[in-house]
């Protein structure tokens, strides 16, 4: 995958994400694509909006994807590293590829993407960065709810 168009994907997962953060919530975003950068999903974090703590950007986007059989030409994008369930979901589903935005503000379960054979890369995004670091300055009390555990 191009470099333009791994920033031209992640910038769609940002756009999930400020969307998250403008009706309240957590601002992270996530999109799935197939190789040539055809967007078929996206989703944000619901879990303040929804009261559950399983509506993660990714999470939601793989339910808004529906049922496939495909899982293993896509690539999900997100803009934050994913945690142990986005990442198992992610193992279970057998995308090809997952394109993170950053890792510095949380270390996710990468290593499971990785030991199952999938692609993964990091593009410390600096926009990214910034999201989760506006929620850690202006709500931390989301942050402590579950990220910053």
């Amino acid at each position: 995958m191009e470099p333009a168009l791994k920033e031209s994907l992640m910038a769609e997962a940002r756009a999930e994400a400020e969307l998250g953060w403008h009706e309240g919530g957590i601002p992270i975003g996530a999109v799935i694509a197939t190789e040539n950068g055809e967007v078929i999903a996206r989703g944000h974090n619901l879990r303040v909006q929804n009261g559950d703590p399983t509506s993660h950007g990714e999470t939601q986007c793989i339910r808004n994807a529906g049922r496939r059989r495909d899982w293993g030409k896509l690539t999900l994008v997100t803009t934050l590293s994913p945690c142990p369930m986005c990442a198992g979901t992610a193992v279970l589903l057998g995308f090809r590829r997952v394109l993170i935005g950053e890792r510095r503000s949380f270390q996710g379960a990468e290593s499971w993407l990785l030991e199952a054979g999938i692609e993964v890369e990091c593009l410390d995004n600096s926009a990214c960065e910034q999201l989760m670091q506006r929620m850690l300055t202006e709500k931390p009390d989301l942050w402590l709810e579950d990220i910053g555990r």
